[in-house]
């Protein structure tokens, strides 16, 4: 298991001192200074120096209870270098972790990087994520930039959750009680209207205490309109990360605020998926690559560390900055399985921070354990709401046989995914539904497995409409258009090409399309052409099929501008509608569904 954060703080000290603090010299040597980072010589006269904790989470996604199935599970790698999978998560335990972390830190602000709302479950999603944003209220979250997700809605209700009032439509959940907003700050640097030209929210704020002064600027990624609805980011404008915190830094620079960290929703893939793999080996940076590589290469000397987010990964990597000197960037996976402890070490006199080569034990993750004592508190929160929920949440919809994976599968073709594919082809094939002969999903919505466990008391092998949910937060609606069999084979090869070709996305395909794919090329070349087939037959480049996906794709969201060519579009339910239509129709407590045999693609590595 992790150090604890109190175990650490000598070890800090130690490494700090062996580091040299050389702008500190002989004053530091002079002082001993107590844990608190202030001195206690004669008269009391304040260390030079001061250590300041920042704890840093990201990707909550809403996730109040501990995620169920794969999703619930952080790898970890063991002394004798076997991993083993630990269960963590949920609001309860994150607000323990934090809690017991600040104890002996007066100086602790915690930040995230984004995605705390949207694409959440249905305890917090069905009521548009007050609750949670309440629960980030009580565990004292001090700021956030914003993430892609928390445009979903659009910016008008981002703004609501900032400032709170009652949902515009669906009114106040409860009566007498009016959402009053969050506590903490949203920051959206890089998030402008395209009216006045102005940031839609704060882009930075200044952490203040007994003198020792932390600028926060917060940025989701540029390309946050290619992963979001149209109507998400209906109005705004997105700017360059590296570009946005560089003009930032500068500004708050001129204020005298010299020490800076950087929130930005952006993230890289480590080459270990286990949360303590150490990403500075050979070198530092080495083990990590993807955007956040290039972005933290690029962004000023001026910025002392980067919280990140966004790819759901587990990192804590020393990237140069462009003037050479070691800064942090982290990053703690997703739906509040770990948090990362940061010493930030203040100089009061240059008022920066003292970046000096960075080691474990000045920043590592912490795994968010379910072995220690739950926050009442949050406990009380989730009662509440679980209570308004309840006559909706523990609804039957369907049976499932075992576990059908879809977030937690790590090959291109998911179960979950063709069984979602299945029931949207199911769905929309009747004439008077589309007359789809083929349905896509796109692998991003799938945000969760659907397990055999049971979650509460409906039995196993039971999927709820809260589990449903779950998987399919969004509420998209389905569209069927018509496509020619070469924007069809377009959209397979924008899978591996152009935005998609360093990082696949691959579509989740109905039954009776197969193909192949070559991962040993480039490119499109990775989708053998010839393979494609419907129903054993040819895809004909001149032929137009029927396609069903929901709107997100339609609109040519994750980089399938072949998908957002289509004609003669018909709107249908929405995907989770047809999807609980589909359990329901097909599955029963004598026959359940069983997972999906995964034979659709092909892959050769």
């Amino acid at each position: 298991m992790s150090a604890t954060p109190h175990s650490n703080r000598a070890a800090r000290r130690v490494l700090a001192a062996a580091a040299g603090l050389a702008t500190v010299g002989a004053l530091v040597a002079a002082m001993p200074a107590s844990a608190d980072g202030r001195g206690h010589g004669h008269g009391h006269t304040p260390s030079r120096t001061v250590d300041v904790q920042l704890l840093s989470f990201n990707d909550l996604h809403g996730n109040l209870e501990p995620p169920a199935g794969s999703a619930g599970n952080v790898t970890e790698t063991q002394a004798d270098g076997t991993t083993k999978s630990v269960p963590a998560g949920g609001a309860e335990y994150l607000a323990t972790s934090l809690r017991t972390a600040r104890q002996g830190h007066p100086y602790s602000i915690t930040a995230a990087g984004g995605d705390m709302i949207g694409a959440s479950p249905l305890l917090s999603g069905l009521f548009h994520d007050e609750p949670t944003i309440e629960a980030l209220n009580k565990i004292k979250l001090d700021v956030t930039t914003v993430g892609n997700h928390e445009f979903d809605e659009g910016a008008v209700e981002l703004a609501r959750m900032q400032n709170g009032g009652c949902h515009p439509t669906e009114g106040c959940y409860e009566a007498g009680k009016k959402f009053e907003g969050a506590d903490f700050p949203y920051l959206a640097a890089n998030v402008t209207s395209e009216k006045t030209g102005k940031p839609i929210l704060k882009p930075y704020t200044v952490w203040k205490k007994n003198g020792v002064k932390i600028g926060f600027i917060g940025v989701t990624l540029e390309g946050t309109p290619n992963i979001v609805t149209a109507n998400g980011v209906k109005g705004l404008k997105f700017h360059d990360e590296i570009e946005t915190v560089n003009k930032y830094a500068k500004e708050l620079d001129r204020q005298g605020v010299k020490s800076i960290v950087a929130l930005i929703h952006e993230g890289g893939s480590p080459a270990s998926s286990s949360y303590n793999y150490g990403c500075d080996s050979p070198g530092a940076g080495d083990g990590i690559s993807g955007p956040i590589v290039d972005i933290a290469k690029g962004i000023s000397p001026k910025v002392d560390a980067l919280v990140t987010g966004h790819t759901h990964q587990a990192y804590v990597c020393t990237i140069p900055d462009p003037a050479g000197n070691p800064r942090l960037v982290t990053s703690a996976a997703s739906y509040g399985k770990l948090y990362t402890d940061t010493t930030l070490t203040y100089d009061r006199r240059t008022k920066d921070i003292v970046r000096t080569a960075v080691k474990s034990p000045v920043s590592g993750n912490h795994i968010v354990s379910r072995d220690q004592a739950k926050a009442s508190d949050i406990s009380q929160l989730i009662a509440r709401w679980s209570a308004l929920a309840a006559p909706i949440a523990n609804r039957p919809q369907g049976y499932i046989a075992a576990d059908i994976n879809g977030r937690g599968a790590t090959a291109y073709e998911k179960p979950l995914g063709d069984l979602i594919a299945d029931a949207q082809l199911a769905g929309l094939s009747p004439a008077d539904k589309g007359g789809a002969q083929i349905a896509f999903m796109n692998p991003g919505g799938i945000r969760s497995d659907l397990v055999y466990k049971a979650s509460g008391t409906e039995g196993d092998g039971v999927v709820t409409y809260g589990e449903a949910f779950t998987v399919q937060p969004f509420t998209n609606m389905m569209n069927v258009v018509d496509l020619t069999g070469a924007q069809v084979v377009s959209a397979l090869q924008q899978q591996v090409s152009g935005s998609n070709e360093a990082s696949p996305k691959i579509l989740q395909s109905s039954k009776g399309l197969t193909y192949t794919l070559d991962m040993t090329k480039a490119g499109a070349a990775r989708v053998v052409t010839d393979s494609i087939k419907l129903d054993g037959v040819a895809i004909d480049p001149a032929k137009t099929y029927r396609v069903a996906m929901n709107e997100f794709l339609a609109g040519g969201g994750d980089g399938f501008a072949a998908l957002g060519q289509g004609t003669n579009k018909l709107v249908g339910a929405s995907d989770l509608d047809v999807f609980n239509a589909y359990l329901a129709a097909n599955s029963s407590a004598s026959a359940p569904i069983a997972p999906p045999a995964t034979d659709r693609i092909t892959v050769i590595q």
